[in-house]
């Protein structure tokens, strides 16, 4: 899993550095390249993979009572349509989705995958309005004009996955 995550980050980080002479790196100490002074932003650590699950107490379940990992309780986030919960693992986490009301995008998600699936990943950003204005020039689309508040109560966004090798990114402010 860590393996094919770190190919999935590597591809994107590809293609939103097409107009870069080098690539950044996921470590929190990385910083800009000394060539693109134009960077006002910082690519940080993965936050999170997120899961949608078609039950959440079985989700629940399986990473509390079978494999022994900390679980936060449910919360819903009636502005994203979704029930989440965090599974801490240490050096990232899992974030388990879970639609809130019909219309939720989740729901739509299951209705395609009924097993559930991967659904986004999300990188801390150092500065979520300069990344959104460099990404913008970048011509990578975002799918929000303004960030939303997230999970953990910071601003994020995300970023269109036919710009992103097929994967729904979201960046938080760190």
């Amino acid at each position: 899993m860590a393996a094919s995550v770190g190919r999935v980050v590597a591809g994107l980080l590809t293609r939103l550095q097409t107009s870069a002479a080098t690539t950044r790196t996921l470590l929190p100490s990385s910083s800009c390249s000394q060539n693109i002074p134009s960077c006002l932003w910082k690519l940080g650590r993965l936050n999170h993979v997120a899961i949608v699950v078609p039950d959440l107490e079985k989700a629940l379940s399986l990473y509390k009572d079978v494999l022994g990992a900390q679980v936060s309780e449910a919360v819903a986030l009636p502005e994203h349509g979704v029930y989440t919960v965090f599974v801490e693992l240490g050096n990232t986490k899992l974030e388990l989705l879970h639609p809130l009301g019909e219309k939720s995008p989740i729901a739509s998600f299951l209705e395609k995958n009924k097993t559930g699936g991967m659904h986004h990943i999300c990188i801390e950003v150092d500065d979520i309005k300069a990344a959104m204005t460099e990404l913008k020039k970048k011509k990578i689309r975002i799918l929000s004009e303004e960030p939303k508040i997230g999970a953990h109560g910071k601003p994020v966004i995300f970023l269109h996955p036919k710009d992103c090798h097929g994967v729904l990114v979201e960046l938080e402010q760190a």
